[in-house]
């Protein structure tokens, strides 16, 4: 089992940026395909962006595409989300997900095929 815990969430303006990190601790960190999710009120938990186990494979919501940027390091066993021009529409609690893969280029998008979650770090952007 790994274990996940975000940070770096806050309040920021129109337009600002924050960069979100997740570190990972239980199991071997690259053994695991990472994502973000995010989820608003009323609303269902959604793909941001994923990435593959060696880094080299990456998935963006067309939402977020050209505005957030997702990376790895294996060897600090952490998984970042940087995202710039941020919009109020993009507030929402965020949370990282891992799943064990074999391949080292798959990249997992849907919701259900992560077994494990974070607490979740709340991003709230004003306008």
């Amino acid at each position: 089992q790994v274990q996940l815990v975000e940070s770096g969430g806050g309040l920021v303006q129109l337009g600002g940026s924050l960069r979100l990190s997740c570190a990972a601790s239980g199991r071997t960190f690259s053994n695991y395909a990472m994502g973000w999710f995010r989820q608003s009120p009323g609303k269902e938990r959604e793909a941001v962006a994923g990435i593959s186990r060696g880094g080299g494979s990456t998935y963006y919501a067309d939402s977020v595409k050209g505005r957030f940027t997702i990376s790895r390091d294996n060897a600090k066993n952490t998984v970042d989300l940087q995202m710039n021009s941020l919009k109020p529409e993009d507030t929402a609690v965020y949370y990282c997900a891992a799943a064990p893969t074999i391949a080292q280029t798959i990249v997992i998008t849907r919701r259900n095929q992560y077994p494990y979650w974070g607490q979740g770090t709340q991003v709230t952007v004003s306008s």
